[in-house]
Parts: C-alpha cells; sequence; structure tokens
C-alpha cells in the first residue's frame, strides 16, 4: 500500500480534527495504516516549549511534515490536523513529503465566532487574546489545496467522501465506485487534479 500525507490546514474550529478522525477511521476499515498528527497532541510532546511567535509556529509544523515524511515513505497514512497558517512552511512540506494531499478546511471567520464553543474567538476579537490566527495573526488560505471543503456548507459526511473521492481519483486508495460528487462537480475535481499534475 502505498503512503501519503493528508495535510489539513484551516483556522481554528473549521473543522480540520473532526474530519480526520472521520477520515481515519475510513482508511482503517480499508485496512490501512493511520496515524493521526493532531496540532494539539504534537504540542504537548514534540513540540513542548514551542510559543505562538511565527518561528516557533513554523518550527512545530516543520516537525509534523518531518514525521509525516518518515510515516508516508514507510507505507503508513500520516493525516495532520493542523491549522498551519503560512503558505511557505507549508509548501516547504509538500515539497519534502513525496504524496502529499492538503485539505483546506473553509470557513468564515463569522461561522467560526458562532461555533465558538469555548471562546477563545470572542476573547481575541475583544483584544484578550493575543497574536490569534485569522484574528490579529493572519492565515494565508492554500492557492493550490487538493481538496476544498467548506464545513460552513457541508455537511461532515458531504466533506468526508468528497476527500476520500479525491484520494480514489489520485489512485492513492482502491476505488469502491461511490462518489458525493454530482458529474459536474467529478469533472471539476478531475480538472483540478489534472492541473495540479496528478491524473
Amino acid at each position: 500500500m502505498k503512503g501519503f500525507t493528508l495535510w489539513f490546514t484551516g483556522l481554528s474550529g473549521s473543522g480540520k480534527t473532526t474530519l480526520a478522525r472521520e477520515v481515519e477511521a475510513i482508511l482503517l476499515e480499508r485496512g490501512m495504516k493511520v496515524e493521526v498528527l493532531d496540532a494539539d497532541i504534537v504540542r504537548t510532546n514534540l513540540s513542548k516549549g514551542l510559543g505562538f511567535s511565527k518561528e516557533d509556529r513554523d518550527t512545530n509544523i516543520r516537525r509534523i511534515g518531518f514525521v509525516c515524511n518518515l510515516l508516508s515513505r514507510n507505507g503508513v497514512v500520516a493525516i495532520a490536523a493542523a491549522i498551519s497558517p503560512y503558505k511557505a512552511v507549508r509548501e516547504e512540506n509538500r515539497r519534502l513529503i513525496k504524496n502529499y494531499v492538503e485539505v483546506y478546511c473553509k470557513c468564515p471567520l463569522e461561522t467560526l465566532t458562532e461555533r465558538d464553543v469555548k471562546g477563545l474567538y470572542a476573547k481575541a476579537l475583544k483584544g484578550e487574546i493575543k497574536n490569534f490566527t485569522g484574528v490579529d495573526d493572519p492565515y494565508e488560505e492554500p492557492d493550490n489545496a487538493e481538496v476544498v471543503v467548506d464545513t460552513s456548507k457541508e455537511s461532515i459526511e458531504e466533506s468526508v467522501k468528497k476527500i476520500i473521492r479525491t484520494l480514489e481519483l489520485m489512485k492513492l486508495i482502491p476505488e469502491t465506485g461511490e462518489s458525493e460528487y454530482s458529474e459536474d462537480e467529478e469533472d471539476e475535481v478531475k480538472q483540478r487534479l489534472k492541473d495540479l499534475g496528478y491524473i
């Protein structure tokens, strides 16, 4: 089985971890070896002591990318769920990892603020939390993510099916013949993958 890295990026609360866990369950059911590197867990172990300066955030993402590369090249599906706000470091990981698939969890700030169960966005908007990504620290949207899911409009199931179908079209996992896409959407995805040089 071919190893690859599925890299979820997006603002806090955009659904990265939820989708990563759902995709993990499906890939495990299909008999694949899978490891999820969740940013919160990585920060308490692999990146303990790092803060939230740009330099520390970049170091954290490079470390996750390094581990993903080790796993992927040994036939494991590495799934990273990290805000990873800066394009340049994401692109470093793309160059490092042979089979790198970026999933952009797109969600507007207004929706994230509404669904903010921890109240972090409210505090950041009031200035009580500094350097909060998407509020007073930048999030650079991907230009060429292999998968874009809009978690403000799609259900978890719809987003997961899009991710799985894209992996099938990229020949990274076996096809089951099922697709969440309409014919037009599937043509659009195929054109996107063709433009990115995959098919």
